[in-house]
């Protein structure tokens, strides 16, 4: 297959439990790269909430998506890629937690999170060479919403805005909703995600994805951090 863009993910291992019921909220599997049912007896319109998001798959954003630069190949990207992801090492924190980022839902870690905050940086970095830059409408996009110093000069320098002390962590699971629908919506992930959730929560390996010409994402590879 051929992918317009690529990303580094933190991806929930397939057989976790809490992650197979969040992939099926979402409804598409990056792992297969297909749609999969909403989860059933949940009195919401699930397809409507997670419209936004679905096409990315279950994920945490390391590196966000790119397209590749003039003279490097994907297979060059995902060879410097294992390599990266065996030198680097594995993160462990306390859990996660369910919580609102302004109008959408996400899981966030719970702990020290500088160690996490270091590993996305420097795989932000250490692949930025495979980036293209960004054209000026794409940046003009990221500065719609409004950006700080700090964030405008990331996204001049790595193509996105939330980068080194802007980063944030997060599973995302909702698009945008109005506020009044939040509890409702909140009410059900706690019930049927949340018991799910591991403690401790270690990130063990990261995920490189693609995406396809209809704009979802697919697993490519997965690497163990072994540094």
């Amino acid at each position: 297959m051929t992918f317009t863009r690529y990303a580094i993910y933190y991806v929930p291992p397939a057989q976790a439990e809490w992650g197979q019921f969040a992939t099926s909220w979402l409804g598409w599997n990056v792992y297969d790269g297909g749609f999969v049912d909403h989860p059933q007896g949940i009195d919401l319109d699930v397809a409507t909430i997670t419209d936004v998001p679905r096409k990315y798959g279950l994920h945490a954003t390391i590196k966000p998506p790119f397209r590749l630069a003039d003279g490097k190949t994907a297979e060059d990207l995902a060879e410097r890629f294992v390599a990266f992801a065996t030198q680097a090492s594995p993160v462990a924190l306390e859990g996660l937690t369910l919580a609102r980022l302004g109008r959408f839902l996400a899981l966030c870690p719970v702990g020290d999170q500088l160690g996490l905050n270091r590993l996305a940086f420097n795989f932000v970095r250490d692949l930025d060479e495979f980036r293209a830059h960004a054209s000026a409408s794409e940046l003009e996009k990221r500065r719609a919403g409004g950006l700080t110093p700090a964030q405008e000069q990331a996204l001049v320098t790595w193509g996105y805005p939330y980068v080194g002390d802007s980063f944030r962590f997060h599973i995302t699971l909702s698009g945008k909703r109005p506020k009044t629908e939040l509890p409702a919506i909140e009410a059900v992930l706690q019930d049927r995600l949340v018991p799910q959730l591991p403690s401790p929560f270690s990130i063990t390996d990261l995920a490189l994805v693609g995406e396809d010409s209809d704009g979802r994402f697919h697993l490519i590879h997965r690497h163990a951090l072994t540094g």
